[in-house]
């Protein structure tokens, strides 16, 4: 009866220790949530416009895309961990390495405090 006590406890530990190294590897390794926005279009109500991902894609991060009007530019770039409400993307960052999480178990690299 002693033996079957220590195999539940074994079993428990060794599963509850694959839940916490799981999750240090999940945290560590995510990327930021991200929008593309149009730098240009900054509105003090609402955030930066959001625009389509094609125009942050490209090497630069200012592109053309066609609309009514022809060619316009879009000042296009990555809007890292935003809140995002009608098209809009505002409280974030521009940074990626800034938005990335410092904090998780086991990252390298995480800030002290």
């Amino acid at each position: 009866m002693a033996q079957t006590r220590r195999r539940l406890r074994s079993s428990t530990v060794v599963l509850g220790g694959m839940g916490v190294l799981a999750a240090a590897l999940t945290s560590c390794g995510s990327d930021p949530d991200r929008r593309c926005v149009d730098r240009d279009s900054y509105d003090y109500l609402d955030g930066y416009k959001i625009v389509a991902d094609k125009n942050c894609k490209s090497s630069g991060t200012t592109s053309g895309s066609v609309g009514k009007g022809g060619m316009s530019r879009v000042d296009a770039d990555w809007y890292y961990d935003a809140d995002v409400s009608d098209g809009y993307a505002d409280y974030g960052t521009f940074s990626r390495s800034e938005a990335v999480d410092r904090g998780g178990f086991g990252c390298s690299g995480s800030s002290g405090g």
